[in-house]
């Protein structure tokens, strides 16, 4: 909707100062932080439980009748012809479970979406009762072959350990205290044993065995980023089965816990094979595995080898009434129906997943979403269901409740009103910085992307292939072209040269190699090579090369420290004109002070052009959704006129990219005009007037209008959800930018994902194209000078005596070039 305002006219002077942002800060963790971990969403994506549709964690009764598993967010018992029938219920999302040895209890994690239990099932009354509960993230319950003692995992040390919990006094203690994290212990059958799974923070993942008498602790199997990792060990204590990463995938594979050394393949698996665990005899082992359309599949294969055989679900008794709830949306403005994101709860709060496609989870809310095409149909337990659904960030979310009817099919029929039809003012959104596969629990396809981007209402996607340290994977989805009309997908390169700064290389037609060298790295650990050769890769090839991330703090420049923080070459190379565009608004990276840096770089007449993405991982099960942090663009032809009454094609769009005709954004829309010019275009100095449009389906605290990186006008965003226009004249300096930004507080609703609702534009540029206000060049030029000479600090510290006679030359080079500025 439209709210009106009274037209208000401003002449203003450039001398207003910086009004202060609100706090901000990158997204940093869900669940209790574990000590250790800058990234907590690769700890919280790699070892917390999953939840799935179908069977995951299968644990096989110790009788050999049947077997326990984790399907939908409950523990189901499933008995030798197929039959499951549900074990828990209410709010909490149940996993991993494991048998007492006597077969009359499972232990099993049990989260709520904020902290993680270990709760122990009386299978014979039902009765349950909470065995740890440290305030701190708990995993991998496994009882002791003679049941007394309980074997987990704890972070209540500060980083993950195991520990042994006496059942009946209630004490606990300590069993290993590595530098890192170890979990899925796995007791021997001659007690004194426990196979287990560490990841050190050297970045060594292992399949250990340790000694509980002696304290011997051997390494059977060493791997990088094994992050699905999950070792089972046979009856006899003689073998452990355990899924591990390749060049080319997965494999299921066996080691001998007596002898350290070569594995056997067990079976290649087509995606991922998780969770492998021995049946009660030894001679099967089971796993679970994706299917095509992200449904988990059970399966097992003969220890000594042959097929693969499916394990079948075939009958479910819920132990409640059911009925059947088909969920239909659409978009106001669109016909028919309309793809979404959609969560849904029962009455207890616990997620209601259909049998199909991948559920997320998003770390901001603690909702569990999937993505429907337009209508989804699924059994559910009778009774009150609670819907939230949008349609990328201009709709907003208005929690829907209905009653399903045992025994019959319930509709309900979401009708979704956008705040603004952008598209229809010119404007294509894009999102420039996931991952469709990084170690996630489902081996995504390019075909998966057009749906996500449909349901976001996403034009343009840009996953980027990313190596995970010395492995280079989806390589062959690298020449994937999704879309003949939008929404389109393709894929380009993060290259991760981490010492010098990670890269994000868009619109390329091959890959850059190698992906990673410097400091820390085997063959390239000493290579003098600057990242501004991909930077040049990018441009000769027409693609558009961006710093990803690069600013984890508020103020860069506060102090040498932070300022030394910085991607090391980053600013030598934005400096010397190598650099196209600065990743402004990301998920894990602080806008705040990533805006910080770009104004200096506007400043010193750099046309540094921004971009949004995510840069989530989207084979996680906990990950924010795709495009909730994005770019909005007006595409352009080949001639530079805007695209109009038409869909453009991926060119104009990108193109529109390059030149700067944007604005990123979390939640709210900015749009601006100064005069006849939009983002991107030039206009005249002098008195001129503007308009600026806010459009947001989520809460904002303040708009401003930027010159030169001083805020010359700023006022109260809308309350509430809607859209405002203000207007008003300024008088422009002779060169420089222009600019609006909109902030906020703290975002903690659909559709917004980030931490906050922010949005600003590419600037609007005075005179020309780079044109500067000399005393703003000088202020920002000496900024810039100290941060460059922090960066050459680290450079120095990075190499130590290793020559590096090209990295210098480039660093001095930019150094000439901000001395000259600076004066």
């Amino acid at each position: 909707m439209h709210i009106p305002v009274p037209r208000v006219l401003f002449a203003l002077v450039l001398s207003v100062p910086l009004l202060p942002l609100p706090l901000s800060a990158q997204w940093t963790n869900r669940y209790p932080k574990v000590r250790g971990y800058g990234h907590h969403v690769y700890l919280e994506g790699y070892e917390l439980p999953t939840l799935t549709t179908g069977p995951i964690d299968a644990a096989p009764a110790p009788d050999g009748a049947g077997l326990a598993v984790a399907s939908e967010g409950w523990l189901w018992q499933v008995d030798a012809e197929g039959r499951a029938r549900r074990l828990t219920e209410g709010a909490g999302i149940d996993a991993r479970p494991a048998w007492s040895p006597d077969g009359r209890r499972l232990a099993f994690v049990r989260d709520d979406t904020r902290a993680l239990r270990i709760v122990e099932r009386d299978l014979e009354d039902g009765s349950e009762r909470v065995l740890v509960d440290d305030g701190a993230i708990v995993l991998d319950p496994a009882y002791a072959p003679d049941g007394r003692t309980l074997y987990f995992s704890s972070a209540r040390a500060g980083d993950l350990d195991l520990w042994r919990l006496d059942l009946a006094s209630g004490t606990t203690e300590r069993v290993t205290d590595g530098q890192g994290l170890e979990r899925a212990p796995r007791p021997h059958p001659d007690g004194r044993r426990l196979v287990y799974l560490s990841k050190s923070r050297a970045g060594g993942d292992e399949i250990r065995v340790l000694d509980l008498q002696d304290g011997t602790d051997t390494s059977l199997l060493r791997g990088s980023i094994a992050s699905q990792a999950s070792p089972a060990l046979s009856p006899d204590g003689r073998l452990v089965a355990v899924n591990w990463p390749t060049e080319d995938g997965w494999e299921l594979r066996l080691l001998a816990t007596d002898a350290p050394g070569p594995t056997v393949r067990l079976t290649r698996a087509r995606g991922l094979p998780l969770t492998p665990s021995f049946s009660a005899d030894g001679a099967h082992v089971y796993f679970s595995e994706a299917s095509d359309d992200e449904a988990m599949q059970l399966f097992r294969v003969g220890a000594g080898g042959g097929p693969v055989e499916r394990v079948e679900i075939r009958a479910r008794d819920w132990g409640v009434p059911t009925g059947t709830l088909r969920v239909l949306t659409s978009v106001r403005g669109e016909e028919g129906l309309a793809a979404a994101r959609l969560s849904v709860t029962d009455g207890n709060g616990h997620p209601l997943v259909p049998p199909t496609g991948q559920p997320r989870f998003d770390g901001q809310t603690g909702q569990v979403f999937v993505y429907s095409p337009g209508v989804l149909e699924w059994t559910v337990p009778a009774g009150v269901v609670r819907m939230n659904a949008v349609h990328g960030l201009l709709t907003p979310d208005y929690p829907t409740e209905t009653d399903v009817e045992p025994g019959g099919l319930t509709e309900v029929q979401l009708g979704l009103v956008p705040v603004a039809d952008l598209r229809a003012e010119g404007w294509w959104s894009g999102e420039h910085h996931f991952h469709l596969n990084y170690g996630g629990t489902y081996r995504l396809d390019p075909s998966d992307l057009i749906p996500m981007a449909r349901a976001e209402d996403l034009d343009v996607v840009t996953p980027l292939l990313a190596n995970l340290h010395n492995r280079f994977e989806d390589q062959a989805l690298w020449e994937t072209r999704a879309g003949g009309a939008p929404p389109y997908a393709v894929f380009g390169q993060e290259v991760r040269s981490h010492f010098l700064g990670h890269l994000g290389l868009v619109g390329t037609r091959t890959l850059f190699w190698p992906w990673v060298w410097g400091p820390g790295y085997e063959v390239y650990g000493t290579d003098d090579r600057p990242n501004a050769e991909a930077l040049a890769h990018s441009r000769a090839e027409g693609g558009l090369a961006v710093y990803v991330h690069p600013v984890s703090g508020p103020e860069p420049f506060a102090s040498a420290e932070s300022a030394g923080a910085l991607p090391v070459e980053m600013i030598a190379d934005a400096v010397l004109g190598d650099l196209d565009g600065l990743e402004v608004a990301c998920l894990w990276s602080n806008e705040e002070g990533t805006t910080d840096l770009w104004h200096r770089f506007l400043d010193v007449g750099l046309p540094i052009v921004p971009t949004a993405g995510t840069d989530v991982m989207n084979n996680f099960y906990r990950t924010m959704a795709v495009g909730t942090t994005r770019a909005y663009v007006r595409p352009v032809d080949r001639t530079g006129a805007p695209v109009q009454g038409r869909a453009p094609d991926l060119q104009e769009y990108l193109r529109g990219l390059a030149e700067g005709r944007s604005f990123v954004t979390t939640g709210p829309m900015v749009l601006l005009r100064v005069g006849d010019a939009q983002p991107g275009d030039v206009v005249p100095s002098g008195r001129t007037p503007w308009t600026l449009d806010v459009a947001s389906a989520v809460p904002a605290e303040r708009v401003e209008l930027l010159v030169n990186g001083e805020v010359v006008w700023s006022e109260r965003a809308p309350d509430g959800v809607g859209r405002r226009r203000y207007e008003g004249t300024l008088t422009l300096p002779a060169g420089g930018w222009v600019a609006a930004r909109v902030t906020g507080p703290a975002v903690t609703a659909w559709p917004a994902m980030n931490t906050h609702a922010f949005a600003h534009t590419a600037p609007v540029w005075i005179e020309r194209v780079g044109s500067t206000d000399p005393e703003a060049r000088r202020r920002s030029a000496a900024v810039l000078l100290t941060a460059l000479d922090a960066a050459t600090a680290s450079l120095r510290r990075g190499y130590g005596s290793t020559p590096t006679p090209r990295l210098d030359a480039h660093f001095q080079a930019a150094r000439a070039r901000l001395v000259e500025w600076s004066r």
